[in-house]
């Protein structure tokens, strides 16, 4: 397993298990989740396969799997889908929280 996929899978199990808290009901906005993520794996996702293109940077093959989407390793595709949804259920679960301590 590469070392970027290790990092996503860190970074999702516990915002995943959580998500289905009853009383968070983060996923009462489904569509709207999904609408959040495509629009980020779109916008994201075709600048960075546009800055790959041109050079700016580039993955270390070492460090990602061989299996590419548009040029990009799958890790760095699954990264625009991960990152949005950790931080999306940490804004739920502040929101949450906060509600629960006024």
């Amino acid at each position: 397993m590469s070392e970027y996929m290790v990092v996503l899978i860190l970074s999702i199990v516990v915002p995943f298990l959580l998500s289905f808290w009853p009383g968070l009901k983060f996923y009462r906005n489904i569509r709207s989740l999904f609408i959040s993520v495509f629009l980020i794996v779109i916008i994201f996702g075709s600048w960075d396969i546009f800055a790959t293109y041109r050079g700016h940077w580039y993955f270390n093959p070492r460090g990602v799997w061989g299996f590419r989407v548009i040029n990009l390793p799958l890790e760095e595709v699954l990264f625009f889908v991960v990152i949005p949804f950790c931080c999306i259920f940490t804004w739920e679960a502040i929101k949450y929280l906060g509600g629960r301590f006024k």
